[in-house]
């Protein structure tokens, strides 16, 4: 079907429409928005016999070769809105995404919707059309209680244009499916530090809320990241330092945060802007991304706020095969860095037991293969095991946290990636902007 026919016919109705929900919604002034964070939650209209349009984000890994979802764990993520919103007698109809125009993974949405059908227990279905005559017809004969789920949304070309939510409210999109539902309902947040049509534009001329993941997200990160219990301790593994430092900078500033440890090839890069000998194929990957401005500012951070820093003590390489650790006066020209070692694990899970609040972003070694994984098990065995409000965030940690059967055990798991660094910085987001004005708004 052709989803970039503007589907006039269909779309005369005024925009004004979307308002007369309004009328039958339950304390939606913007002064009793009951979020308590300036933006209207579910809690805050009738949805049975409605029509809404549900923003979800199900970006999820695909096989190269098969280009089969590799998983569905990210798309049970909104199963919890969509249940809700189905069960009290809403007509939904879900716009989402998948990979980038020219990438391998932007596949179209059907075996999202079979993912979604499996979690809910009841059909979903996939609808590979946008706005055009197919999609409008699907959305005039949903009943109470049915989902569809629309094409990829960036099939349509100006999704991903840089516009401000003004802007995008007058992309064929919003002015075409705008008028055919009472409510905009928003739950993709690991896409809300974006401003694209589908995510912003429909929060401008209609009644919209935040879904139950957004609301949860929001409200447990922020409380984690500006009054979390204390002592309160903040990990940061992964790769690249020049993507923590801006994060690490912004914490160590905060009177809350108590211990920032910093593991993984973020640590080492830490630790060889200081002068520390990391071995040489470590060096050659740390350095890629560190510019004189960074060194700057990470010598900056440990002599303004050293005491809050922890770094590695020894590390772990690969030798004959086998693991082997040093300390790191001692270790290899040649070293490749694999793992924290035993001493730095024991340093920091003494941190560890004595948090009340602990956040991992990423990994402290290379955790898909066994003889490195043990930095890694061993530090979500310790955040898991104790009393803390622990916290993990981004892929690859909840990859680790699932491989070593401790991610039901954490206390909230983030979907964000992006979001969530724009989140801990401190920085506005699109969407969430978006979602307030709204709110004044309708």
């Amino acid at each position: 079907m052709d989803d970039n026919s503007d589907g006039s016919g269909c779309v005369r109705e005024s925009l004004a429409s979307s308002r007369d929900v309004l009328a039958d919604t339950r304390g939606l002034s913007s002064s009793r928005t009951i979020s308590g964070m300036g933006f209207h939650t579910l809690d805050d209209f009738d949805v049975k016999g409605r029509r809404v349009l549900l923003r979800i984000d199900v970006n999820s890994p695909v096989d190269e070769k098969t280009l089969m979802l590799v998983d569905g764990s990210k798309i049970s993520s909104s199963v919890p809105t969509i249940r809700e919103l189905v069960d009290r007698g809403g007509r939904v109809a879900v716009l989402a995404h998948q990979g980038r125009p020219g990438d391998y993974d932007f596949i179209p949405l059907n075996e999202h919707a079979s993912f979604l059908g499996q979690y809910l227990g009841k059909k979903v279905r996939y609808v590979d059309d946008l706005f055009g005559p197919y999609a409008m017809k699907a959305i005039e004969n949903l009943a109470d209680g049915d989902c569809i789920l629309l094409k990829n949304v960036r099939y349509f070309g100006e999704e991903q244009l840089k516009k401000s939510p003004a802007e995008h409210a007058d992309s064929r999109l919003v002015q075409a499916l705008a008028p055919k539902f009472d409510l905009f309902v928003n739950d993709a947040f690991a896409s809300c530090h974006r401003s694209h049509a589908s995510l912003v534009g429909f929060a401008v001329v209609m009644p919209s809320a935040a879904g139950r993941l957004m609301e949860k997200e929001i409200k447990t990160l922020t409380k984690v990241f500006l009054n979390p219990h204390r002592p309160s301790t903040f990990i940061f593994g992964g790769t690249k330092f020049v993507d923590a430092l801006p994060v690490m900078e912004k914490l160590a500033e905060r009177e809350a945060v108590d211990n920032i440890i910093v593991a993984g090839l973020a640590g080492y890069s830490f630790l060889w802007v200081l002068g520390k000998r990391i071995g040489s194929k470590t060096e050659a990957l740390a350095r890629k991304d560190i510019t004189d401005e960074v060194v700057t500012r990470a010598k900056n951070l440990m002599e303004t706020r050293g005491s809050k820093i922890h770094l590695p003590i020894d590390a772990a390489i690969e030798a004959n095969g086998r693991r082997k650790e040093f300390t790191l006066d001692k270790l290899p020209a040649d070293a490749a860095i694999l793992d924290i070692g035993s001493r730095s694990i024991d340093e920091f899970n003494r941190l560890l037991l004595s948090s009340r609040t602990v956040f991992l972003s990423g990994p402290p070694g290379v955790f898909e293969q066994e003889e490195f994984s043990k930095g890694t098990r061993e530090l979500l065995d310790a955040i898991t095991s104790g009393e803390s409000f622990c916290v993990i965030g981004g892929g690859h940690s909840c990859a680790a946290a699932n491989k070593f059967g401790v991610l039901d055990k954490c206390s909230y798991v983030s979907t964000g990636g992006g979001a969530l660094e724009r989140l801990m910085l401190g920085k506005e987001m699109p969407v969430v902007e978006a979602l307030r004005a709204s709110a004044k708004e309708f």
